[in-house]
């Protein structure tokens, strides 16, 4: 997710206060040894990619949602809430379902179509489905495009952390956070990412979890809170917020279904040690998306509430939601710890970014012009710190232009890959010529929408996001040309595919 509030003013309030110095610091040498200790484990493009297929259920589940929140549960999150009450919401309901739909859609068919073929990126899968370089080709072009505007985002509200923390200023902050997370990526790939992940996890569950008692303490608990805010802003605590019916159920509808086009998490289930213990990944992932969204509903709600009784200024800022109230009302290690969870969670998103980013690179592309590379260990190290380069120097551009590069990354994730990998997994009529249609659409629409929307040209009506519209063109377009070739349908699913398929 984007923290395109931040993005677009370009500070944060200034932390530098030797406690939240010291436990950053702290942080950062952990990650470190993290880092040190992956990198004599990785030896292998399977140990970089995919860590070995050798990770538990408990570090997937947090590393999952490390890296499928990033930031914005922190910053971005509480703002939003903050601005639109519980239209916010929206976004976050579906993580009660999405750990459900993931595991029943995609872990175990994803797990074991890597153990049948050996695959190690999500085009792979789309590629091994459908007997199609192509396809496979054209869904990496798809995800690299994402990547680079997700990580380009990421980046600089990682810069904008450190320079608020350390006083660095925001292209120093930028190169530093860039090389502290380039020199785990790179040394020990994906591995090093999955347990900086599960730490990075952890600290975000457990800063969530304090701070919206916190919260509640200060507000005077959530009934109080509540008949301050409808005093003032009746429509706030309305069932759909301030931004209505439609722009609330299409939120949830990306989100919740989008979840399954995510490769950043998606990638995941390759490297998971026991597929058998999938069954227990539902629960534990709605637990930890769950826990760490406390300090995303609790942060924007009791501040909203602070200025809806006089307590408080109206901000000028939206974003300043969670570092004003940390600073003010927590004691100053509470917020050393958010803050740490804020370059964590920031941090995790990011490596998942590079992983993938250089695996379509390496892998993908080269697999599609029947090119492979040798040494794709090594390569994928290379293509890491390219990419990186490249994302880093894309967020010193100006703040609007770097918001506007993440804001459609997750529409076109979803809108690329749902149809293409999470129902053709799950249906035999899907063909090959419905996947590449499928994954153009996705990409034209959304790329050609969001890009009129950022230059004014043209915007679609209130409630109705691009997001939305490209997922669900890009599906019926699947459906459609899926049924007008369905005579090729057999022929283009493997046998090995197909177990797999009925497991």
């Amino acid at each position: 997710m984007a923290l395109g509030m931040i993005l677009q003013t370009g500070e944060l309030p200034r932390l530098a206060q030797p406690t939240i110095i010291a436990v950053a610091v702290v942080y950062f040498a952990i990650v470190a040894a993290i880092g040190a200790w992956a990198t004599r484990r990785t030896k292998t493009a399977s140990d970089f990619f995919v860590a070995g297929e050798g990770i538990g259920l408990l570090a997937l589940t947090l590393a999952a949602m490390s890296a499928t929140l990033s930031g914005f549960a922190f910053i971005g999150g509480p703002a939003l809430v903050y601005t639109v009450g519980l239209s916010a919401m929206f976004i976050m309901l579906p993580a009660s379902i999405t750990g459900t739909m993931t595991a029943w859609a995609l872990a175990k068919r994803m797990r074991l179509l890597g153990e049948v073929r050996g695959l190690i990126t999500v085009p792979d899968a789309i590629g091994a489905r459908y007997r199609s370089p192509a396809a496979q080709g054209l869904s990496a072009v798809a995800i690299l495009v994402a990547v680079i505007g997700y990580m380009a985002t990421n980046i600089l509200a990682l810069g904008l952390v450190i320079d608020a923390i350390f006083g660095s200023g925001l292209a120093a902050g930028v190169w530093i956070g860039m090389a502290i997370v380039l020199a785990y990526s790179v040394a020990g790939g994906i591995l090093a990412g999955v347990y900086t992940d599960m730490f990075q996890g952890s600290l975000m569950a457990l800063a969530s979890v304090l701070v919206f008692f916190a919260t509640l303490k200060t507000g005077g608990g959530m009934g109080e809170m509540s008949r301050t805010i409808l005093a003032a802003d009746p429509a706030y605590l309305g069932p759909f917020g301030k931004l209505g019916a439609v722009a609330a159920l299409s939120l949830f509808f990306v989100f919740g279904v989008g979840s399954l086009g995510q490769p950043h998490v998606v990638h995941k289930f390759y490297m998971l040690r026991d597929p058998r213990k999938l069954k227990w990944f539902p629960m534990l992932s709605t637990i930890a998306l769950l826990l760490s969204t406390l300090l995303y509903f609790g942060v924007g709600v009791v501040v909203k509430a602070l200025v809806a009784g006089g307590e408080l200024q109206p901000l000028a800022r939206a974003d300043d939601v969670t570092p004003l109230f940390l600073l003010r009302y927590t004691p100053v290690f509470l917020s050393a710890i958010v803050f740490s969870g804020v370059a964590a969670a920031i941090m995790s998103t990011v490596n998942s970014f590079m992983s993938i980013g250089a695996a379509a690179i390496t892998h993908d592309l080269p697999v599609a012009l029947g090119r492979r590379v040798e040494n794709e260990l090594r390569w994928g190290r290379i293509s890491t710190v390219v990419i990186s380069v490249a994302a880093a120097l894309l967020a010193l551009l100006p703040g609007a232009l770097v918001a506007f590069l993440g804001i459609f990354g997750w529409g076109l994730f979803a809108s690329t890959l749902v149809p293409a990998l999470a129902i053709g997994l799950n249906w035999e009529g899907a063909t090959r010529e419905g996947a590449i249609a499928s994954i153009s659409t996705g990409l034209v629409i959304t790329l050609t929408f969001e890009t009129l929307a950022f230059y004014k040209v043209y915007s679609f009506p209130a409630g109705v996001t691009v997001s939305g519209l490209s997922l669900v063109l890009s599906i019926l377009v699947f459906f459609g040309v899926s049924w007008m070739t369905r005579a090729r349908a057999a022929g283009q699913l493997d046998g090995d595919v197909k177990l797999v398929m009925s497991v």
